[in-house]
């Protein structure tokens, strides 16, 4: 199974209105006025909009929230195949940047015909989005697989970042991907239970034969188990999982088996922030990505897992404030 599950994206009643400039008049919206963070001077932000951006072999549909003027931060949510719902980061974040959120190729509203799903794939679409807002740097933030994949994206690209955020990343690829799996798979197995275990694993076999149905059960099941020691009253609805799919789950994998070993002790000259929450999913894995960015600073999240703005928003959201400069 993929070494994580986030719940899905959903833009509800996007609005419509006049074109941006730096758009070009793919993505249509209206301007409201939010105070500064600074205090004082209020500065014209715009609600999110959204817009489908063609990349290699898949279009992808993209969330931004404008901001004149400002740096732009770039979502990556996890799975893969399992897309985000980011909403209480990008409104966090939008007070000072440009936040753009997509749903991965083949996940979600992001078709992916005759797609691959290899690395340079994927990273020719975080690239496409980039383009699309004409970016010529920022700062990307990845949670989970996204955390491994914005990694994957640091070393073969990292003149244009600004600086990198992985939120309870996975560790790396190759034959660290498969330690990974295991230590997600004892985890959920764990806290489970024999019978609910066992529910999950039929579900994935069903998955890995290609059912959308069979995995969004098991990702419902996953969701109640990251979130169970934290808010015994979740339930995960079908609401939630309605995006996951199974061709980027079942692809994408022997991509990141195949794809080679992430180097160690690399300084990129940005500002590098790693976090995991005290009860994660990951283990001993953790230990590479610590290795491979020994200059990061590194923070544990205490009272959460694998899902940290919602289970300890203000440790979170405060580490954001301090590595974004949020005020």
């Amino acid at each position: 199974m993929p070494p994580d599950c986030e719940i899905p994206s959903r833009v509800e009643n996007p609005i419509h209105g006049g074109e941006p400039k730096r758009l070009e008049g793919i993505l249509k919206n209206s301007v409201s006025i939010i105070p500064d963070i600074d205090g004082g001077n209020t500065m014209p932000t715009s609600p999110p909009r959204t817009a489908m951006i063609d990349s290699t072999n898949a279009t992808l549909f993209t969330i931004a929230y404008p901001r004149q003027n400002a740096e732009s931060v770039i979502l990556l949510h996890g799975g893969p195949g399992v897309p985000m719902d980011f909403t209480p980061i990008p409104e966090h974040l939008s007070s000072k940047y440009q936040v753009i959120a997509f749903d991965q190729r083949g996940t979600g509203r992001s078709p992916a015909k005759h797609a691959e799903y290899s690395m340079t794939e994927y990273l020719e679409d975080v690239d496409a989005v980039a383009q699309n807002f004409h970016l010529a740097k920022f700062h990307l933030f990845g949670h989970s697989w996204g955390g491994l994949l914005a990694q994957i994206y640091a070393e073969r690209n990292p003149q244009n970042l600004s600086s990198l955020f992985l939120s309870s990343p996975s560790s790396g690829t190759g034959q660290i991907w498969k330690q990974t799996e295991n230590e997600v798979l004892a985890f959920n197995k764990q806290r489970s239970g024999i019978l609910g275990f066992s529910k999950m694993a039929i579900g994935l076999l069903f998955g890995i034969l290609g059912s959308d149905t069979a995995y969004q059960r098991v990702f419902k099941q996953v969701l109640e188990t990251y979130n169970k020691d934290f808010d015994p009253t979740f339930k995960a609805t079908d609401a939630m999982v309605e995006n996951v799919r199974a061709e980027p789950i079942n692809k994408t994998r022997p991509q990141i088996l195949k794809y080679p070993l992430l180097k160690d002790a690399i300084d990129y000259g940005f500002p590098v922030m790693v976090t995991y929450g005290e009860k994660d999913i990951y283990g001993r894995s953790k230990e590479h990505v610590r290795s491979r960015f020994p200059k990061a600073t590194f923070a544990g999240i205490e009272n959460a897992g694998h899902i940290p703005w919602r289970h300890n928003k203000g440790r979170f959201f405060g580490i954001l404030n301090d590595f974004y400069k949020l005020g």
